[in-house]
This record gives structure tokens, sequence and C-alpha cells, in this order.
């Protein structure tokens, strides 16, 4: 008895391994489909962050701008560029900052740059912005929230071969954002480089 047992199982067990595996082949192929066919559902947006108390006096900022503006420096020639400079904040004390410019001919992309601005209650404001170029800084100033106005000036420019200064000064009015870039190097004072005008897009 126990040999025939063992004789339908060897004959049983090959056709069993044969099924398992055509089935499990097949469930993969399901998931597969189906992962294909039906995608996850999209998490739903979550609500803006509030804006935290400590830039209530800053917000005239925040908001994406795009516009034109030109720069020039005794050693280089002058030239007119494309910019858009987006502000925005996630519910903390501090402003994100990001700038990107192009050729105005061309649109050959040109410069860019990141940071974050941290303005304090007495009117002061710190900055750090890295730009393409490896040149870091660290910035210190004042805003005037009824003048709509920020003033910074470097306390330290690092990673930089020349450039030993650089002085930014924004004012918005209405829908526009104004600003100058100043900059000193090792052989010319401080003394404008960059100015642009910049249309706000979205808040």
């Amino acid at each position: 008895m126990e040999e025939g047992l063992a004789y339908v199982w060897r004959r049983a067990l090959p056709l069993l391994r044969s099924r398992l595996s055509s089935a499990f082949r097949h469930g993969k192929e399901a998931m597969a489909e189906n992962a294909a066919g039906v995608p996850a559902p999209a998490p739903a947006p979550a609500a803006a962050p509030a804006l935290h108390p400590k830039l209530q006096s800053v917000a005239f900022m925040l908001g994406t701008w795009r516009g034109e503006g030109e720069g020039g420096f005794p050693t280089i020639k002058s030239f007119k560029y494309g910019e858009e400079i987006k502000l925005w904040h996630v519910g903390k004390p501090v402003i994100a900052y990001t700038q990107k410019t192009w050729k105005a001919a061309s649109g050959e992309p040109m410069h860019a740059e990141s940071g974050y601005f941290r303005p304090t209650s007495d009117g002061s404001i710190e900055a750090v912005i890295a730009q393409s170029t490896g040149l870091a800084e660290v910035q210190k100033g004042t805003y005037d929230s009824a003048k709509q106005s920020l003033e910074l000036r470097s306390s330290l420019v690092g990673n930089a071969s020349k450039v030993v200064e650089i002085k930014r000064m924004f004012h918005v009015e209405g829908d526009e954002l104004a600003y100058t870039v100043e900059m000193g190097t090792q052989t010319h004072e401080l003394q404008p480089h960059l100015r642009a005008v910049l249309k706000k897009v979205s808040s």
C-alpha cells in the first residue's frame, strides 16, 4: 500500500509543481497588467501653509516674478537678459529663493542662484545665496515694510577669486519688483552691475 502511494505521489508531484509555477507566473503577469493599467490614485493636494508671523512684514516679496534686465561692469561687455525670480514659503520663518536668467536675444541659459532670506522682528534681514558660478554670499541688511523695500550687503563672499563685495536692493510697487545689484572686485570698487524690472506672474 505504501509503495502504491509513493508511486502516485512521484507521478503527481511534477504535475503539481508545473501547475503551481504556471499559477504563480500568471499571477505576476496579472499584477503587472493591473499596475500598468490602473495607476495609483493621486494624493490630495496639500493645503497652502499659513504665513509665519515673522514673514508678515516682508510678504510683499513673495511670488513669481518675470521680466528683463541689463548688466555691465568695467571688465565685461554690457548685456541684456530675461529673468525669473521665485520667492515662497512653507510655513517657516524663512523665504526660499530661486533665480534664473537667459540671454534676451536667444533664450540661452545664463546664470542661476538659490538661497534663503530670514527676516527678524527688529527690521533686519539675513540671506544666504549660492550662485551657479560656485560663489556663495552671506548677506545682512534691513527692510522697510511701509516702503516695500529691502537692502542687503555682503558680510561674506566665499569661493570667489575676484569678487569681494555685493550689494542688493529690492523695491516692490504694485505688481512690479525692481532691483539693482552692485559689485566690488579686487580691482574695482563697489558699483552698479545689474538692474531689472520684473512683473508678478503668480502669488
